[in-house]
């Protein structure tokens, strides 16, 4: 949210002659943005965190799998745990390809990566036809990094 709102504002700036508005020379800082932006999303995990156990809810963290007992159970590293409502929040990782199905693949980050970065890449390639990868290339395009976008099928669907 915070870099759409980011690549929205640069589109304003970007307009703003064809409103009546002269503005001098505009600089953007990707390490301002970068820091606000990570200070943010603590901020929110912070709350999010905090509201959880203000409503008595227990967070483990972990590999769990639910086991066969007769209430509702889950097993995280080796230790069963049993309540009425049991909700797994799986998270995700991007499958990266390897150097043997694409030369090169190693050079790449995945979406998490993109919160790394240090700077605003000058080029990006962005692999991918999902609201994320678009999203990734607008954002980074309108922000100024020459980006593509290839789609890894041989139809669009």
């Amino acid at each position: 949210q915070v870099m759409w709102n980011t690549a929205v504002h640069a589109e304003f700036i970007h307009d703003h002659a064809d409103y009546g508005f002269e503005i001098p020379s505009v600089k953007f800082s990707w390490r301002t943005i970068k820091e606000k932006r990570d200070a943010y999303v603590r901020r929110l995990n912070d709350i999010y965190e905090s509201n959880l156990k203000k409503a008595h809810i227990d967070i483990i963290r972990g590999y769990g799998k639910f086991t066969a007992d007769p209430e509702p159970t889950i097993e995280v590293d080796g230790k069963k745990y049993t309540a009425p409502h049991i909700l797994i929040a799986t998270g995700g990782r991007p499958a990266v390809p390897s150097e043997s199905e694409i030369p090169g693949a190693s050079l790449g980050i995945t979406s998490d990566g993109f919160f790394d970065l240090e700077e605003l890449p000058r080029r990006t390639v962005i692999v991918g036809a999902g609201y994320i990868a678009v999203e990734m290339v607008g954002i980074l395009s309108t922000l100024g990094s020459k980006s593509s976008l290839l789609i890894r099928r041989d139809k669009v669907m």
